[in-house]
């Protein structure tokens, strides 16, 4: 009987794959069998992680692309069809803060550079809206296609500090239900469109924030922490399960979700 929850000879296409969520989610698609498609703005580390990725056999390739870039998306998908003739993932994993867009724990809103806010917004809106158009459209014409989307805690509840981060993440959430409803009522149910609200995960983006330099814990972790029942930071493999799960004929009746891979956090008061 076929593995329902296989995703072999798929071609996916992760964007952020240079990244430590983005590329441990390129080293399992790869493990399954898929035909992964390394998305990114540096020719030279994409082919580093595409380097990465085949050494034992896998089939890799390396696109440079801009996700704020619909031209730039458009070329990129053409280049992809020419290599594997459809593209019936996408995973939306190019995001996350800046330093510029976090406040200091002494600031306020009013001190926040507009200039910081529309990057951090344009990044996780546009950064993931702009490929979902791009590629959404070789799923509608190949008549099936999932895409994930990276959604946030900060959609469950305020987090300090992260203005622009937390509304753009807002809108992904709300992104992701409009888009799986369009889709699926336009063009039926072989496209799907879900996410993943990861809770908190030490990567390169957040280290400075969440660990002292002695790698102990920061205040602000500690406070993580204290509201994680699982009582720890996740692991980037923790989310690669889920992920290939909405992706495979096992989710054929998901569409417009948004799972919580966070230890509990989105579930605990704190008291």
């Amino acid at each position: 009987m076929k593995d329902q929850f296989s995703i072999k000879d798929k071609v996916a296409v992760i964007t952020g794959a240079s990244g430590v969520l983005g590329g441990s989610l390129a080293k399992s698609f790869i493990k399954a069998g898929a035909k992964v498609v390394a998305l990114g703005r540096n020719q030279e580390t994409l082919d580093a992680r595409v380097a990465e990725l085949t050494k034992s056999g896998g089939d890799a390739f390396a696109v440079e692309a801009n996700v704020m870039n619909v031209e730039s998306l458009e070329a990129a998908s053409k280049k992809i069809l020419e290599k594997y003739g459809k593209i019936d993932i996408l995973l939306n994993i190019a995001g996350g803060n800046i330093p510029a867009a976090t406040l200091s724990p002494d600031q306020s809103f009013l001190d926040m550079k507009m200039e910081a806010w529309d990057e951090v917004t344009n990044l996780n809106i546009n950064g993931t809206v702009y490929p979902s158009y791009v590629f959404g459209k070789a799923m509608v014409e190949n008549g099936s296609g999932s895409i994930v989307n990276i959604s946030s805690m900060t959609v469950y509840s305020a987090i300090t500090r992260v203005a622009g981060y937390s509304a753009a993440k807002s809108a992904i959430t709300n992104f992701t239900q409009w888009l799986a409803t369009d889709l699926a009522l336009k063009f039926g149910d072989k496209i799907r469109v879900n996410a993943i609200a990861p809770g908190f995960f030490i990567g390169d983006q957040n280290r400075a924030i969440l660990l002292n330099p002695d790698g102990s814990l920061t205040d602000r972790s500690k406070k993580i922490i204290a509201k994680t029942p699982m009582q720890r930071f996740g692991e980037a493999e923790e989310l690669n399960g889920t992920v290939q799960f909405l992706c495979s004929e096992a989710a054929s009746f998901i569409t417009g979700a948004l799972i919580p891979i966070d230890g509990g956090f989105s579930a605990f008061s704190g008291v």
